[in-house]
């Protein structure tokens, strides 16, 4: 942001420059490379309490902190515990330490790697699976070349070693020119990776960690380097071991090929070709599964229609527009209405947070006449906060009762709508779950009625279950304590077949900056793109298989070509014995296909079965 807006001045420090239309003092410009978890923020602002009305009401805020040297998680949860339990005494409210106690309620510290990162290791060792495959195939193609080459060589290698040299000589020549040959094709193909990293990073999905770090280091060279040695090595000694037992006086005697191969000979390059076949095969079918999983996810339903029509954005009214915060809710429902007013705009709905967009908050829920067992704790349930409209605007349907109105939230009421997963599974029916109420049970007859039921939305991904939601009035009396809660910050969805054009969306900025100029407008997306996002990881692994399996099936059908056309030039005054015989052309043919053919089909038989033991450990 420096760099961009500021040309990298270094007089910069000591300005001010306007946040959601307060002037802030720049104060200092972080590292280039400098990223908070997986964000990277144009800003960053101080976080500030006032600490004479904070209470322990709710939990939604992360903390970051460094252990101390010496000091494991396990030592440091039972203080964390104790200064959990002495918040609510130095901060008194709603939320005491019994309860606490009576929910389960504990501290819990994660390393940061693991709420980084994720289970993102598990895609990465099957896509490096799947490149080890690709080296497999590859090394038995340069294997069977190197076979080859070691038979041509058999006479002028016999004539060496009477001339006097020494068979290790001779294999340390094999082994060099192995080594160089795979020295150069690692070379080329760490041009080909630089060549392709951007490719690789445009398909990568937007949570792989640090993918913007992606790069050829010191550590990937040297990497290269070792394999590519040590897979010349390894492939060099197998003409190598073939020399060591070659009878190179035999080999002087013979004069000259003519004769077909032994099956001794044979034997190995088949083996090496079968061998190609069933790694593709392992591949093509690891990359159908992904294929079949990637159709099944995307046929899935999210909870909502249409997501290529809907558009949505972040917008805080702020005091400086609206003082009084009790007119805020009316300040988003004209903002709402002038957006409505846009051509081909059928419709458009407010809420805290949309699906897959990643914010989420949870708190415990009691339901009346349902009280817990001594002992129970409550199941945490995700919150929303909503404006009117919002599920029609989704295409969300509402399976019974009624959505939440505006007319509800100017009025404060006390009405709630939940999930059909949570009105299932605790009344058993939808319908049966409409006029109940519910409650937070942070204050004694705090119940709120249910007016409705809408049906699940999987807010934490495609591959994820929907979330037991209930949705709250974005305007509430007497919530958590407090007697007046109002939500500034609302996400608008927009529903229009318009969404994605540019004069589109030209207009809705238009509309927000006549009412309000000095409010940004944040995370501006499509439901559609959050829809893809969150199957990114499955469509990455997806490609880069499909890549390595494509490469694979090519290169095991040039093993296969290889070792045929070897074999018939190994054959050729057999093969022209049997015309001069009266044999067919066809025949002929035949018995070179049907070779072709007995090495695919036994190639295949031993990939579906290491295939089998494969995608039971993908599945995992």
């Amino acid at each position: 942001y420096w760099v961009e807006q500021y040309d990298a001045d270094p007089g910069v420090l000591g300005r001010t420059v306007s946040v959601d239309g307060t002037p802030r003092e720049i104060i200092g410009v972080m590292p280039e490379g400098f990223r908070l978890m997986d964000q990277d923020p144009a800003f960053y602002r101080p976080l500030r309490y006032d600490k004479a009305s904070l209470t322990v009401s709710n939990f939604s805020n992360f903390g970051l902190g460094r252990l101390a040297e010496g000091v494991s998680i396990e030592e440091a949860l039972p203080e964390l515990n104790r200064l959990a339990y002495l918040a609510p005494e130095r901060y008194p409210g709603m939320v005491t330490a019994e309860l606490l106690e009576s929910v389960g309620g504990r501290a819990v510290l994660t390393p940061l790697k693991d709420d980084l990162v994720g289970n993102v290791g598990n895609i990465l060792w099957v896509v490096l699976g799947g490149v080890a495959i690709i080296l497999l195939v590859a090394a038995g193609n340069v294997a069977n070349l190197l076979l080859v080459r070691a038979e041509a060589r058999e006479r002028p290698m016999a004539i060496q070693a009477a001339l006097g040299s020494s068979r290790g000589r001779m294999v340390g020549q094999s082994l060099l020119e192995s080594v160089t040959l795979a020295g150069l094709g690692g070379v080329l193909g760490l041009g080909l990776a630089h060549a392709g990293l951007d490719l690789l990073k445009s398909i990568g999905p937007g949570d792989l960690p640090r993918l913007h770090e992606v790069g050829l280091d010191p550590g990937v060279l040297l990497f290269a380097l070792g394999i590519s040695i040590v897979t010349g090595m390894t492939l060099g000694l197998l003409p190598a071991f073939r020399l060591l037992r070659t009878n190179l006086v035999g080999a002087l005697k013979e004069g000259g090929r003519g004769f077909s191969a032994g099956r001794a000979r044979n034997r190995a390059r088949n083996l090496l070709v079968v061998s190609q076949v069933a790694l593709a095969l392992v591949l093509l079918v690891g990359s159908g599964l992904m294929i079949r999983s990637f159709l099944s996810l995307s046929r899935v339903n999210p909870g909502f229609t249409g997501p290529e029509e809907i558009l949505t954005f972040r917008l805080t009214i702020g005091s400086q527009e609206v003082p009084d915060q009790e007119d805020a809710p009316v300040a988003h429902e004209q903002m709402a209405r002038q957006l409505a007013e846009i051509p081909g705009v059928s419709s458009v709905g407010l809420s805290t947070s949309v699906p897959m967009d990643g914010r989420a908050s949870f708190d415990p829920l009691f339901f009346e006449d349902f009280p817990l067992a001594e002992g129970q704790s409550p199941q945490l349930r995700r919150f929303k906060w909503i404006g009117g409209n919002y599920p029609e605007t989704m295409g969300n349907p509402v399976v019974a009762g009624r959505s939440m109105t505006w007319d509800d939230i100017h009025n404060r009421a006390r009405v709630v709508v939940i999930s059909e997963n949570v009105a299932r599974e605790v009344f058993g029916d939808p319908a049966r779950a409409v006029g109940r109420r519910l409650s937070t049970g942070l204050e004694p007859g705090d119940w709120r009625e249910i007016i409705g039921v809408v049906g699940d939305v999987r807010d934490e991904g495609m591959e994820h279950d929907a979330s037991p939601l209930v949705d709250w009035p974005m305007a509430m009396r007497d919530y958590f304590g407090s007697p007046s809660m109002v939500q500034r910050t609302m996400v608008y969805a927009i529903r229009s077949p318009r969404v994605g054009t540019p004069d589109f969306l030209a207009e809705v900025r238009d509309a927000v900056r006549s009412a309000y100029p000095t409010r940004p407008m944040g995370g501006l997306i499509t439901m559609d793109v959050l829809q893809k996002d969150s199957m990114a990881r499955t469509s990455f692994t997806l490609v880069m298989l499909a890549i390595a399996a494509s490469v694979a099936l090519l290169l095991g059908g040039i093993g296969i070509f290889g070792v045929i056309s070897y074999t018939v030039s190994q054959r050729t005054q057999e093969l022209g014995l049997r015309k001069a015989m009266g044999a067919e052309a066809g025949s002929v043919a035949g018995l070179v296909v049907r070779q072709g053919l007995v090495l695919a089909l036994v190639g295949v038989g031993a990939g579906i079965a290491v295939s089998i033991g494969a995608t039971r450990l993908m599945s995992s």
